[in-house]
């Protein structure tokens, strides 16, 4: 714990301030609460070192994780909540927790997060994603144009399948764009999986703990739009091979695929992260990746 602060330990359980506060899980949030402090902690640890960080945590319900945060060392936690219920119990933690809780009621989608955030090397970001925006926040954290970004690691969950797409090789029925757009110029890794009996209430399926760390890009000089349009088009198309999913960007495409080695008669689930990228960047570089129409990029990602 930070030194001079105060220990949740001192605090009344998540199920009291729960029901103190009439915080029954909505699914239109697609909240499952963590009430397990232990587990709380062990994830908060996940997200560390934490001692001088600011921490960002989307959707903390009546704040479950963000305690654990504290109580591991955060220096600062800035939280986004979109359900006005949970704004109550949230401040009475901002206020046993002087100086180092910020909320905002808001949707985490639409939020301008370095309006909110110090740029610093300590910010990171520490949730339990409601599930139904989970991937969309993913992306949209994955996928600025500057880089390195602005956090300095995620440490997110996730639905086990979404991190097992997030993670996944390429060879796999789980590869596909999410697991390219998040394997291109960060590191992915898979922590802990976590029962649904430790959700209230539980969910259907396991989750998982997944923690990112910016890296260099696989591929330099590559636009993230390039990488999307070109993800867009193949894995909207995963059954096709190579030569039949390119032939809207034109003959030239297929030359393009002689000219890097890569097997026109492969389908997108074959093609290494790497791969991906170098025919994403010569496309982009050949002018080509302007054929592809914009509304692809707001294909579903899987």
């Amino acid at each position: 714990m930070a030194s001079g602060g105060n220990s949740g330990d001192t605090l009344p359980p998540l199920r009291e301030v729960i029901r103190a506060h009439g915080l029954g899980a909505r699914k239109s949030f697609g909240q499952n609460f963590l009430l397990d402090m232990n587990l709380t902690r062990k994830i908060a640890r996940a997200a560390g070192p934490l001692e001088h960080a600011t921490l960002y945590e989307v959707g903390p319900g009546p704040g479950g994780l963000t305690r654990a945060l504290l109580d591991e060392g955060a220096a600062r936690v800035v939280a986004v909540e979109r359900d006005p219920r949970c704004l109550p119990a949230l401040a009475e933690l901002s206020a046993y927790y002087p100086g180092r809780l910020e909320i905002h009621q808001g949707d985490a989608l639409k939020v301008d997060e370095l309006s909110l955030l110090p740029t610093e090397n300590h910010l990171r970001i520490a949730a339990n994603l409601p599930y139904n925006i989970g991937t969309a926040l993913l992306v949209k954290w994955l996928t600025p144009e500057a880089w390195p970004p602005w956090w300095a690691s995620m440490t997110l969950m996730f639905q086990k399948e979404v991190a097992e797409r997030i993670t996944s090789p390429s060879g796999r029925k789980t590869y596909g764009r999410l697991s390219v757009l998040s394997q291109w110029r960060a590191s992915p890794s898979a922590l802990f999986d976590i029962t649904p009996r430790a959700f209230t209430p539980a969910p259907k399926v396991w989750s998982t703990l997944v923690r990112f760390e910016p890296s260099a890009p696989v591929v330099s000089g590559l636009s993230v739009r390039s990488l999307e349009k070109l993800t867009a088009t193949v894995f909207g198309q995963k059954r096709k091979m190579l030569r039949r999913s390119l032939k809207g960007f034109g003959p030239k495409a297929i030359e393009i695929l002689g000219e890097l080695e890569i097997d026109a008669r492969a389908r997108p689930e074959e093609l290494s992260v790497e791969d991906i990228c170098r025919l994403a960047h010569a496309l982009q570089e050949s002018g080509l990746i302007q054929a592809l129409p914009i509304s692809a990029r707001t294909r579903p990602v899987r």
